[in-house]
């Protein structure tokens, strides 16, 4: 008590720095300062939810999965500003990502932050599959998150990614639908520059068939668990459909054709080189 009660006093009048906590059964030290450290955060992590805001939140406060934000579809104003739900502090670890990998990292758990946007994701319909838009209410609640997440900890361009992203093989989300290029034009993730793609296609068909290894082999680079064999099988098609979803949301069939390889080679020179 006579701890708590000096610790106050301190922190009332910011006359004193408390060097010494009381946890009970010791007593912990905390004049001394390492400087051999960094952050848990490494990564951004966007989801969609497929449920709505109330589903989302009863869900990822539940025990099998959780984020450590949720972005509403329709966000609450308050004093001018979005309110957003944080379900799980920065500094712990949320049940986010599963299996995954990013640029020769695993278990993203543990080194990233997670973002749920409410969001119903693809919808099958008599007509085809349609995927729901993110309002611009949403996108600008997300923008203003993903922004500070990324400038507190310092998080690289090509360290912001979405689910489909890190495990290709078993995940879609956040969709084609995703605002990556509102993201980037607020300075949060990469892009690629149009001169560059151009440059880079050398005059060929967009549409015309790419080397498969060629394009395996700039996708780990980049960052995808890819195999780098020249193989076109089930797994790799997963791979480049989830590139293109995130850079080419308008044609995601997992084909290896020259716009995803010029684009690939874009990132690189950007982010990479």
């Amino acid at each position: 008590m006579r701890f708590i009660a000096v610790a106050l006093v301190c922190a009332l009048l910011s006359a004193c720095t408390v060097t010494r906590i009381d946890r009970g059964t010791y007593i912990a030290d905390t004049r001394h300062h390492a400087t051999s450290v960094d952050s848990r955060v490494r990564f951004l992590v966007m989801h969609y939810t497929e449920i709505d805001e109330a589903g989302s939140l009863e869900v990822l406060t539940g025990p099998n999965v959780s984020a450590h934000y949720v972005v509403p579809d329709a966000p609450a104003i308050e004093h001018g500003e979005p309110v957003i739900y944080r379900l799980v502090p920065e500094e712990k670890r949320a049940w986010h990502a599963g299996v995954s990998e990013w640029q020769g990292t695993t278990e993203l758990n543990a080194a990233s932050i997670g973002i749920e946007n409410v969001n119903l994701g693809p919808v099958d319909t008599p007509q085809g599959r349609r995927w729901q838009p993110y309002p611009a209410a949403q996108v600008d609640a997300l923008v203003r998150l993903a922004k500070d997440i990324v400038t507190r900890y310092a998080i690289p361009p090509t360290r912001v990614v979405g689910h489909s992203d890190i495990a290709p093989q078993r995940k879609i989300d956040p969709g084609p639908l995703f605002p990556w290029r509102a993201l980037y034009a607020a300075g949060v993730g990469a892009w690629p520059d149009d001169a560059d793609i151009a440059r880079h296609l050398a005059g060929r068909d967009p549409k015309s068939p790419a080397d498969v290894k060629a394009l395996q082999e700039k996708l780990r680079r980049y960052g995808y668990e890819v195999a780098t064999d020249g193989v076109l099988d089930d797994r790799t098609r997963n791979v480049f459909a989830a590139f293109q979803m995130h850079f080419r949301p308008g044609d995601y069939a997992g084909r290896p054709d020259a716009e995803s390889d010029a684009i690939a080679a874009a990132l690189l020179d950007k982010y990479l080189r």
